[in-house]
């Protein structure tokens, strides 16, 4: 093995490895801002539309680590729905008092991901039946 071969072994290994541990950082903060999150709950005694719609954003993070780490990758469509429910967050939390553009432009936003998953779903779909061809011609 080369001396460049090596060095970009160790590169690539320090990567791997960089992303493992900022996930498992990740994951972990993620699960002590839902508890942190759930004891303001306690104490308020109220559990708002707001709070629900910011544990669903706590359980997708949570998801989004652990496909990671089942997979080797973060499916694109996991953040994209993250987005969406942050911004759903947003527009449920806004007041009345609130400049209707900025609910209209928020919900532009929720429009434009959601169209945006819808399209990446798609491709995941054809790419996974693109490997089974491919497999099914190798056979």
């Amino acid at each position: 093995m080369g001396e460049e071969e090596k060095s970009v072994d160790q590169v690539h290994w320090l990567t791997v490895a960089s992303e493992k541990v900022l996930l498992a950082i990740i994951g972990i903060a993620t699960c002590i801002a839902a508890l942190q999150h759930l004891y303001q709950m306690y104490l308020v005694q109220e559990i708002a539309l707001a709070d629900l719609f910011m544990l669903f954003i706590f359980t997708e993070i949570l998801a989004m680590v652990a496909a990671f780490y089942s997979s080797k990758r973060i499916p694109v469509t996991l953040p994209i729905i993250i987005a969406i429910t942050a911004l759903c967050r947003l527009i449920v939390m806004q007041n009345k008092d609130m400049d209707a553009i900025i609910i209209i432009a928020e919900a532009s936003a929720v429009i434009i991901l959601a169209g945006a998953a819808y399209l990446m779903s798609l491709k995941d779909k054809l790419s996974l039946e693109k490997l089974r061809d491919q497999r099914d011609q190798r056979d």
